[in-house]
């Protein structure tokens, strides 16, 4: 497990993004698996400086990576008030198309496995991310290919 407590500034997101893709690449994920988890944590992390703790760079984002068996789990969590992420607007309905607001949740829900919101005690709210390792591919031997089975005949 990996804690770290970042301050609040926009200035660590480039070290952050570093980090996560380098865990992911030592992890084995695929190219396209390490983007969305890149950008998904990203959000998260934005997210967290400028809507949760509204831009205040002496509140600190709580910063968590865990491996576990079938993914790595990541959790942000911020010093703010908290919101309720299902009063957030669609950003994807005709009216909310040209609206900054919404993207980055809908980004990490769509990036990663499983995404959940909760509201810490005593105020922030926390998200937690989960991308699954890939199923691992069968050996050749457990999957003859069409010649052998077909030699086999």
């Amino acid at each position: 497990m990996l804690r770290l407590v970042l301050p609040g500034r926009m200035q660590v997101l480039q070290t952050t993004n570093e980090l996560v893709g380098r865990l992911t690449r030592v992890a084995g994920f695929g190219e396209d698996s390490r983007r969305d988890v890149e950008v998904a944590v990203h959000e998260a992390l934005v997210n967290a400086m400028v809507h949760g703790n509204a831009g205040d760079e002496d509140r600190h984002v709580f910063f968590r990576v865990v491996r576990h068996p079938h993914g790595f789990e990541f959790r942000v969590r911020d010093e703010g008030q908290g919101f309720d992420p299902t009063r957030v607007p669609d950003p994807l309905a005709p009216e909310n198309l040209v609206r900054p607001s919404g993207r980055g949740i809908l980004l990490m829900t769509r990036l990663m496995d499983e995404v959940a919101f909760r509201q810490v005690p005593g105020g922030g709210t926390e998200v937690a991310m989960l991308k699954r390792f890939a199923p691992r591919l069968e050996s050749r031997a457990a999957c003859p290919d069409e010649d052998d089975a077909t030699d086999a005949a």
